[in-house]
């Protein structure tokens, strides 16, 4: 998958549950991507696309180590998670994901019918990214609080912050 499904699907999915830690699960799902060209000086041998930097137990072992072990705020969880979900979305291609240093095969779910960039990536992501709209959207407060966009016409009337900030803020998005 290209980099704009693994980031609107990681970004997605981590809002649900984190809002605040959208940008580390951003940073993790283009992460074995970027890693492989920051490795790339340093490595004796050629490191190829989709080589160690995307073993599934990797990730699953940073996730449980954050969790279990070492956590700073909660972001190296949600960096791992990204990672995750970069696996899982590499999967879904025809290419496959590797799962483990100890084997040669890729791994592919659902029989790897995906292809990188064809029209069904996007709907993937999208139909994802509607979910958890939707999900985040019935999670949102009896006041109306939607996290990332701030209602400040009604901050404004409810008293909450003065016109100053108002027309300071009012059109701002997030």
């Amino acid at each position: 998958m290209r980099w704009i499904s693994h980031i609107a699907i990681a970004g997605a999915i981590t809002a649900v549950f984190n809002p605040l830690a959208v940008p580390a699960a951003v940073a993790g799902s283009t992460a074995p991507d970027w890693l492989e060209i920051v490795l790339r000086p340093f490595s004796k041998r050629k490191i190829q696309h989709r080589g160690f930097t995307h073993y599934l137990v990797y990730w699953i072992a940073a996730m449980l180590f954050a969790h279990f072990v070492w956590d700073w705020r909660g972001m190296l969880f949600w960096f791992a998670f990204g990672g995750f979900v970069h696996w899982f979305c590499d999967a879904l291609t025809i290419t496959g994901a590797p799962v483990s240093p100890w084997s040669t095969r890729k791994t592919q779910i659902f029989g790897g019918r995906l292809r990188t960039g064809s029209p069904a990536e996007y709907v993937i992501a999208f139909v994802i990214v509607f979910i958890c709209g939707i999900v985040i959207y019935t999670k949102t407060r009896s006041d109306g609080y939607i996290p990332f966009f701030t209602n400040w016409p009604g901050l404004y009337q409810d008293g909450t912050i003065d016109a100053v900030e108002w027309r300071r803020e009012r059109f701002s998005w997030f």
